[in-house]
């Protein structure tokens, strides 16, 4: 295995283990958003959106941020916007 690859490896990884750990944190944050309902008196009607949405909605969101990061790092340390494409 070259270090090259043996590098990506580590990288893949962490990333994997960060992502693990995000949605987990992600979940106990809507979680206790869900929970501290400030409308909770209110007499208007009021949509309740499922907790399943809101946390696919706070997961894309931030995973987009992270692909455009590593789109824009790749771009400065390559010099192209997908890296080996020609």
């Amino acid at each position: 295995m070259s270090p090259l690859s043996g590098f990506l490896a580590v990288i893949v990884f962490l990333t994997a283990i960060l992502i693990a750990y995000l949605t987990k944190q992600f979940q106990n944050e809507n979680l206790n958003y869900l929970t501290s309902n400030p409308m909770t008196n209110s007499k208007t009607k009021v949509k309740t959106i499922e907790k399943e949405k809101v946390v696919a909605e706070t997961l894309n969101g931030r995973f987009a941020m992270l692909g455009l990061i590593a789109a824009v790092g790749a771009y400065l340390t390559t010099g192209q916007i997908i890296p080996g494409f020609v």
